[in-house]
């Protein structure tokens, strides 16, 4: 039988127990999450947190900080995020041809030739001539100057176009787009479709484009100053005329009037099909109204010479957008 001595002992052991546990139990810590934020109690407090930027490990060689840079200075600018980030490329919406041909001319050309200003300068280099370098009638003359774009420019495919070919390579490109063809096709003179091919290949295709008399003094690599980042412009050209007498006119088509005898360019720049369209347009009208024929030669050449060449490059530095 329990005894009275025997029921205090075993209470006390009880006792004992349960202080122990209870004091083994206040002495455990709490576990720790490192990621855990700092409690905070105010907005400006939450602010500073987020604000500051997240420590990273130290880099193990001494070129990680540079080439941290130089990934940072390669992206593209964004204003609007206060920084460099990368910009995701929208894709284009695919249009209906029938779709397609009820869009204004320059809405057409646009889709047609999409311009991408961060895209690089397709190594190209365009020049015509009645007949090519490889055939016994090449003129001598323009020998030196031809080859001179091939050896400052040896990665680059350079193809001096015939009058036939051009013709091949319009009705090729523009297929899509008929008006552009059959205003191509009525120019009445060789010089006058010269014209028109220099910008049309420029639009479709980029890169250069210099008269079969032109010599290259120097690679087009060296024609805009390594600091200006190529991402940041699609169109390279030269001021061909700033006379300073009060007979310009007789000289010029236009008081300051830039260079298209030489001229470099990204596929689809704003420039190209703007003056494309007007060209197109122009075309076709004074084709309806016969007005096409060598009495009317001298306007003529106004509307697809360095006159309008001029007037397209102006509206463009002109358009806010």
């Amino acid at each position: 039988m329990l005894t009275f001595r025997r029921a205090l002992i075993v209470a006390a052991a009880i006792l004992t127990c349960f202080l122990l546990l209870r004091h083994t139990n206040t002495h455990v810590a709490a576990p720790i999450v490192s990621n855990s934020p700092k409690p905070t109690g105010s907005y400006s407090d939450n602010r500073k947190i987020q604000d500051t930027p997240a420590k990273t490990a130290s880099p193990t060689t001494s070129e990680a900080p540079e080439a941290a840079k130089a990934i940072v200075s390669a992206l593209p600018w964004n204003g609007d995020n206060g920084g460099r980030v990368v910009l995701a490329k929208k894709p284009q919406q695919q249009v209906p041809l029938e779709n397609l041909k009820a869009m204004p001319l320059r809405k057409q050309l646009s889709y047609a030739f999409p311009y991408d200003v961060e895209g690089k300068f397709p190594a190209y280099v365009w020049q015509t001539w009645k007949y090519t370098p490889a055939d016994g009638k090449f003129d001598e003359a323009f020998r030196p100057a031809e080859a001179s774009w091939t050896e400052l420019h040896p990665n680059f495919v350079h193809e001096v176009i015939t009058d036939a070919v051009a013709g091949h390579l319009i009705k090729h490109f523009y297929a899509s787009i008929p008006e552009v063809v059959e205003a191509y096709q009525a120019l009445p003179e060789p010089v006058l479709k010269a014209d028109f091919f220099r910008y049309l290949i420029l639009l479709a295709r980029g890169g250069i484009y210099s008269d079969i008399d032109t010599s290259a003094i120097k690679s087009a690599v060296e024609w805009v100053p390594q600091e200006v980042p190529r991402s940041t412009y699609g169109l390279v050209i030269g001021i061909e005329a700033d006379p300073d007498r009060p007979d310009w006119h007789e000289w010029y088509s236009r008081r300051i009037q830039f260079c298209q005898w030489t001229i470099q360019s990204k596929p689809g720049h704003p420039v190209l099909v703007d003056l494309v369209a007007t060209i197109t347009e122009e075309t076709l009208k004074r084709k309806k109204a016969s007005e096409l024929d060598k009495q009317h030669m001298k306007s003529v050449v106004e509307f697809t010479g360095p006159g309008v060449w001029t007037d397209a490059v102006f509206k463009f530095f002109n358009n806010a957008e």
